[in-house]
């Protein structure tokens, strides 16, 4: 018979295959009682909606009637049926969306849905939520990008990139408003994970018709492939560290995946030229592209 939970946590974006789902596995086996949420809950995998003390809620961080409702849902279980723990102690703002193009190649409307994600959408959630993290001085993890620290790293996801900076801008100022209120903030910044992430966009740059860059697509293509899995960290390991970071105490920057330490290092040592000379050699030049 599974111990009754002694706090609670909520991670937005738990669908199969993704780092929500294992963050939320690894707090489930600390036990807490696990919000595990995405727009269509039957994507939440059965290994983790079978365990004791994970309720799945739906939520579309892009709503705000699908926040409330979930904030709702989530007071009521409390309530009725965990009263003795005073609020939600994790808030883990995983979702996201990402888009791979050249700026000259996204529309309008996936750029600004982009951004209502990846950026907007945490603040929907900590907004909503924010009486319950009070209350029971909990944690928020905001899941960023290590992409989103060096503009000149995210030639063709600018979009992406751009608007995980400014979820870590923004994280680092939270987290400096929130402590007086006893809320701690962790700026998660993600570096490379075997997740589902790239296979949902079938790893293809998107490009529109009559795009310069359609010449150089396949070479496109394969810069936008997910990093070797040598590189990679799997996505339950990943779960865990997360895990262990909230529990230790930690707060403010927090790097993990893989590349993280290589990026943070040449991202110090490295002049700022230098790092765009390197990754302007990746680049294929004019000559390549459909300038006529």
């Amino acid at each position: 018979m599974s111990q009754p939970p002694q706090k609670s946590a909520l991670i937005t974006g738990c669908s199969a295959g993704g780092a929500g789902a294992s963050i939320a596995l690894a707090f489930q086996k600390r036990n807490y009682l696990v919000f595990a949420t995405t727009r269509n809950v039957s994507k939440i995998p059965d290994s983790l909606t079978s365990l004791p003390n994970v309720v799945t809620v739906p939520l579309d961080v892009t709503s705000d009637e699908s926040v409330e409702s979930a904030a709702e849902t989530v007071r009521k279980t409390l309530s009725e049926k965990y009263k003795h723990l005073k609020g939600l102690d994790v808030l883990v703002n995983n979702a996201g969306v990402g888009w791979w193009a050249p700026i000259l190649d996204v529309p309008m409307d996936d750029a600004k849905a982009i951004f209502e994600t990846n950026f907007f959408g945490p603040i929907r959630v900590l907004q909503a939520f924010s009486r319950d993290l009070v209350n029971a001085r909990g944690t928020v993890v905001n899941v960023s990008s290590i992409g989103g620290e060096y503009g000149a790293w995210g030639p063709f996801q600018s979009i992406y990139e751009a608007s995980k900076a400014a979820l870590s801008q923004a994280s680092e100022a939270w987290r400096l408003e929130l402590e007086p209120l006893g809320v701690r903030v962790i700026t998660l910044l993600m570096g490379v994970v075997n997740t589902q992430f790239f296979s949902d966009y079938d790893g293809q740059v998107q490009l529109q018709e009559g795009s310069y860059y359609q010449p150089i697509k396949s070479i496109l293509d394969k810069m936008m492939n997910p990093t070797p899995r040598r590189i990679s960290w799997e996505v339950d390991a990943f779960g865990e560290h997360v895990a262990r970071k909230v529990v230790g105490g930690s707060s403010g920057r927090v790097f993990l995946g893989g590349l993280t330490t290589a990026v943070r290092i040449a991202g110090t040592i490295l002049p700022e030229w230098a790092i765009v000379s390197l990754l302007t050699h990746l680049i294929p030049r004019s000559n390549d592209l459909s300038l006529g």
